[in-house]
């Protein structure tokens, strides 16, 4: 299914290195950008988008994306954290994380 929008965001855990953290502020960022009334416009409800989310970190496998659902107030979810996003140094150690996300919104029997 080919998506019909795309939505960009990028978040930030600045001293805790929470890459779930930061992939939730990436998300917010995206979704508070634009409010998504696609379904509407094509006579579908909310609760039908499709929503895949691709999420950029350093570290993908310390992405909860089980907590990242709560994000979303409706819509059918997918995630997939795979290496990006930016790991900044800094002096204690523990870097600054910064998670990059584009949202795939697509509806079913619609191209």
């Amino acid at each position: 299914m080919a998506p019909l929008l795309i939505e960009f965001g990028m978040g930030t855990s600045l001293r805790r290195q929470d890459y779930t953290e930061a992939a939730t502020r990436a998300l917010k960022d995206a979704l508070w950008h634009n409010s998504i009334n696609l379904a509407e416009l094509f006579g579908k409800d909310k609760s039908d988008m499709k929503l895949c989310c691709v999420i950029g970190v350093q570290e993908p496998d310390q992405v909860d994306t089980d907590k990242l659902a709560s994000v979303f107030p409706y819509g059918q979810l997918t995630f997939h954290a795979e290496k990006g996003g930016l790991d900044i140094p800094r002096p204690n150690g523990k870097p600054t994380v910064i998670a990059n996300v584009a949202i795939k919104v697509s509806l079913e029997g619609v191209s």
